[in-house]
């Protein structure tokens, strides 16, 4: 698998950077699209989104680097080269939510419009990610553990993806391809949410972190190249986290929220 889609000689642009690229453009398109959908100001949000970005990165990368901190202690001028591959979601996530809050509470908006926000960002975040995994693929990366070519074809999964999980002679789950796609599945029913009419301000939310925990839980245990905490893996662990916090939320949202659809406020 060629790691490398354009080759100018002098610099090297990465497939790995073009489908993060594409994610950040896609999915931020995504939730400015459902903000003016919902009548919210998007004009916050496009001041917003630049904070969240930056620090998202920043959020994903340290949280790989502090899990594999013995090595780039060794190798320090690997910690920027996130084009090697090395961003982790869920420190991604962590950071984005933190950066929202905290710019919304510098502009003084109210607790209700910060979940708002949180919520239509959920539709660009889970889109980013069904593209973002794409650059798994192309790094060789975030694969499960051995399978065959046969099983691969048996379950209709393209040629060229079953190339691309042969590595060094082995043919290995592509769990990237399989969180994908079940991440497809969560848009679907997120986009479907975002339209009930009387949904309240949370529940996409509660909906996202509750979908992704179980997506992730399920295809951490495929994966050969997790990160570890102790015996554990840390990304099952966060994902209980998750799945636990968006029941709360759900929760609270259908006791005390208010109608996350503005339209509905008005029947």
């Amino acid at each position: 698998m060629n790691r490398v889609a354009i080759d100018l000689g002098f610099i090297q642009i990465y497939w790995y950077s073009i489908t993060m690229l594409c994610g950040v453009i896609f999915g931020g398109s995504l939730a400015y699209l459902e903000l003016k959908r919902n009548k919210r100001d998007t004009k916050f949000y496009l001041d917003m989104i630049f904070y969240v970005i930056v620090f998202g990165f920043l959020g994903a990368r340290l949280y790989y680097v502090l899990f594999n901190l013995d090595y780039y202690l060794e190798n320090v001028g690997e910690i920027l080269a996130i084009w090697n591959g090395g961003l982790a979601i869920h420190g991604a996530i962590i950071a984005g939510i933190i950066t929202i809050f905290i710019y919304s509470k510098i502009h003084n908006k109210k607790k209700s419009e910060v979940i708002g926000y949180l919520d239509a960002t959920t539709l660009g975040l889970i889109l980013g990610q069904i593209i973002g995994r794409w650059g798994n693929f192309f790094n060789s990366e975030a694969h499960g553990g051995e399978t065959t070519r046969a099983f691969l074809e048996s379950i209709h999964i393209p040629d060229f993806i079953i190339k691309g999980m042969t590595i060094d002679g082995v043919v290995y789950h592509p769990t990237f391809l399989y969180e994908s796609f079940l991440n497809l599945i969560g848009l679907i029913i997120l986009l479907i949410v975002c339209r009930i009419k009387k949904v309240k301000v949370g529940m996409p939310l509660a909906v996202y972190l509750m979908w992704y925990a179980v997506v992730r839980f399920f295809i951490e245990s495929m994966r050969t190249d997790s990160l570890m905490l102790g015996s554990l893996k840390m990304a099952q662990v966060i994902s209980i986290f998750f799945f636990i916090i968006g029941i709360i939320i759900f929760i609270i949202s259908k006791k005390y929220g208010i109608n996350y659809n503005k339209e509905s406020d008005k029947k």
